[in-house]
């Protein structure tokens, strides 16, 4: 049996959601691996069924990469035109 195996813990939107967990994951020292759903073959068709990205990381680091995740999704997302 494998131990410490990768487990998917969350399914990301956007790539500016996944800049953010990333950066943040990194800033903690938890490894993970994103896989992308995006496919140039299909221009991104299945991005609307599966999402943007998968997050997989260690069962031994599950509970700390959600804490993460659930902060970063509660962060208002603002966007600034350049026209102001």
């Amino acid at each position: 049996m494998e131990r410490n195996k990768q487990i998917n813990i969350h399914t990301i939107e956007s790539i500016f959601e996944m800049d953010m967990i990333k950066g943040a994951l990194d800033a903690e020292g938890i490894s993970y691996t994103i896989k992308e759903h995006h496919d140039t073959a299909y221009d991104g068709l299945f991005i609307l069924q599966k999402g943007y990205a998968s997050l997989f990381v260690h069962e031994d680091d599950k509970n700390r990469a959600l804490d993460i995740v659930k902060r970063i999704r509660t962060l208002p997302y603002v966007a600034y035109s350049k026209d102001e």
